[in-house]
């Protein structure tokens, strides 16, 4: 669904396939590492060239989700390293009693080599925000 609609947008095949892979990561550590009954992920097409994914869920029982030192022969905890690595931009928000996990991709792929956006939203890819950037100007937005 999140490839289908991002071309919908006629966002770049590279960000398509970036994205799909985030939502897939986002929505899994939601799946496993929370209590929830229900998952709901967004996107948005914001106006500046950004598409931003962001997944609610209904609360984690050990805090806030962050990448994991991993030995090289485990199978799993490199999920985040690899939303930091995709993305521009990614973070966290609390929401009452669940937590709201966002990522940002720039709508082409040649925008995603400058890091951080011009406009100074997020922190790049190297770290996290504790709060979601206002995104009160123009874009899309949908629900998967």
């Amino acid at each position: 669904m999140t490839r289908d609609r991002l071309g919908g947008w006629s966002v770049c095949q590279d960000t398509r396939e970036a994205a799909e892979l985030v939502v897939s990561e986002l929505v899994t550590n939601a799946v496993v590492h929370t209590v929830s009954r229900r998952i709901v992920c967004e996107l948005h097409d914001d106006a500046a060239g950004v598409v931003r994914i962001a997944v609610r869920d209904e609360g984690c029982p050990d805090g806030a989700p962050r990448p994991s030192a991993q030995q090289p022969e485990e199978e799993h905890g490199r999920g985040l390293l690899l939303v930091s690595a995709m993305c521009s931009a990614w973070g966290t928000q609390d929401t009452g009693p669940g937590l709201l996990v966002w990522a940002e991709l720039p709508r082409q792929s040649g925008d995603r080599d400058r890091g951080a956006r011009a406009d100074g939203a997020g922190q790049g890819r190297a770290g996290t925000r504790d709060a979601e950037p206002d995104r009160t100007g123009g874009g899309e937005r949908v629900w998967v």
